[in-house]
């Protein structure tokens, strides 16, 4: 970004930046001409449905989760209704009493969960990593927060650290499948409770942040932008180091756990360790790129950030891994299972490539853009000389690369691999596509929202950038 303000035809800019690929090292001395980012949007509108929808969500989220859960790990993948379970209570009652029954709090799940939790936070203050700044940010009179972007090493010390306890018998990881139900219901009242300690620390402080006045609406979106711990970033840490680590782990319990059983894994059960081990390492591996993105310089933390990314994420995208062991093996034919594998790669290719030409176009502009040997690097994930568009606000928007296509081609193919997640398990329950749909909706909103506020950041430039990419996911669909 700069603060060069574009003319009246706002024009677009080829802007030959080639020679200045990874000229920062460190990331340690930003310029001083960057843009401030707005996060402090003074056109306040109730989203989500505003209080109601806020209340709805914090209760319904909750219980979804908890009937989505006895359906997958204890009904075979299968919809419970009002005769699925014995009838000495009403349905409510009975639903209520056998998910307490298999999944009610325990020590053994608090340990697993909470040690992991601890764990990855140790790791977040010790690890080597680069030193990355953030956008300058106007709620802080400019100052540029700074981001220990250790994440890999995390990443990669806790799995390595995994496989040697599961294989020494010091902790086998096949004991996160026998205890999910309990660390799942650990995971959602931690995240509770993280939302109400940051919302009332927050609060007393009287340093909130877009708040609206309804207690139910602020815990909800969030009233605290940056949330630290010392040299941790509370918001950066929740979002990467949790939800995708659990979810790969609960993936290869799945799969240790199928081996106990019948003496070998799956293509499918291998196909979703893959899966989820490569969204994983890829948050991880590119954890300095997430700085630029809206959840982190716009988003607040939030109790349905809080809740989605510490037990939504990894006990709601797990339910293809779980019914693969609950009903394999599946036998599928070998085409099929090639075309999953074929078609996972792909889209993973063009999610990885799309997010790193996007953020990386975001991180030169920021005088970031650093140089990592994070594996895997793949080609096109940089665009030497790339179009923008300048506007006035003094933002660049990036109209080369996949981005020339499609205004989201990173949530397409986010979109794709999701359906890879469904079509592994077959067509015999509707839960591995809990995903698909779920994102589906989210990414939906989530654009629509994007959309409404870049047209009033940019006003007659957002217009242009539109008539420049018409299409927000496929090229002359949608």
């Amino acid at each position: 970004m700069d603060d060069s303000a574009a003319s009246s035809a706002t024009p677009l800019v080829n802007k030959d930046h080639s020679s200045n690929h990874h000229r920062s090292s460190s990331g340690s001395k930003p310029r001083d001409d960057v843009a401030y980012e707005d996060v402090t949007d003074s056109n306040f509108v109730y989203e989500f449905g505003g209080p109601v929808g806020a209340a709805a969500m914090i209760v319904g989220f909750p219980l979804l989760m908890a009937y989505q859960f006895l359906c997958v790990y204890d009904n075979m993948g299968h919809f419970l209704g009002p005769d699925s379970l014995a009838d000495t209570l009403p349905w409510v009652g009975r639903m209520g009493a056998r998910y307490w029954e298999i999944a009610a709090p325990s020590w053994v799940g608090a340990r697993i969960y909470l040690g992991f939790t601890l764990f990855m936070v140790g790791l977040a203050y010790v690890c080597p990593g680069p030193q990355m700044h953030g956008y300058k940010l106007p709620s802080l009179n400019g100052q540029r927060l700074v981001y220990q972007c250790n994440a890999l090493w995390s990443w990669w010390i806790v799995t390595l650290t995994s496989l040697v306890l599961h294989f020494t018998g010091v902790f086998r990881l096949t004991q996160i499948i026998d205890n999910l139900g309990p660390i799942m219901t650990i995971a959602m009242l931690w995240s509770f409770f993280l939302a109400g300690a940051l919302y009332a620390v927050t609060a007393a402080a009287g340093t909130k942040h877009r708040a609206s006045g309804n207690v139910i609406y602020d815990f909800f979106m969030g009233v605290c932008l940056n949330p630290r711990l010392g040299s941790l970033d509370m918001k950066l840490f929740t979002e990467l180091r949790i939800p995708w680590p659990v979810l790969f782990f609960i993936s290869l319990s799945c799969a240790f756990k199928q081996y106990e059983e019948i003496g070998y894994v799956t293509p499918e059960s291998a196909f979703m360790v893959l899966a989820h081990w490569l969204y994983s390492n890829a948050c991880n591996k590119g954890e300095e790129c997430v700085i630029t993105s809206w959840d982190i310089f716009y988003e607040l933390e939030s109790w349905y950030l809080l809740f989605w990314n510490l037990a939504g994420v990894p006990f709601s995208y797990c339910y293809s891994s779980i019914y693969l062991l609950k009903n394999g093996p599946m036998h599928f034919s070998t085409g099929w299972n090639v075309m999953c594998y074929v078609l996972l790669l792909t889209a993973y290719f063009f999610w990885d490539t799309g997010n790193s030409q996007r953020n990386r176009f975001r991180m030169f502009w920021n005088n970031t853009l650093i140089k990592r040997n994070a594996f895997p690097q793949l080609p096109k994930s940089f665009i030497d000389n790339a179009k923008f568009l300048q506007t006035r606000h003094g933002n660049k928007l990036l109209i080369d690369g996949w981005y020339a296509y499609v205004r989201k081609p990173h949530y397409t193919a986010d979109l794709v691999m999701a359906l890879t997640w469904g079509l592994i398990t077959g067509f015999g329950s509707f839960f591995p596509y809990f995903y698909l749909t779920f994102f589906l909706i989210v990414l939906v909103h989530r654009v629509g929202r994007d959309d409404a506020r870049c047209a009033r950041k940019y006003g007659a430039d957002w217009d242009e950038y539109m008539r420049v990419v018409p299409w927000k996911f496929v090229p002359y669909i949608y």
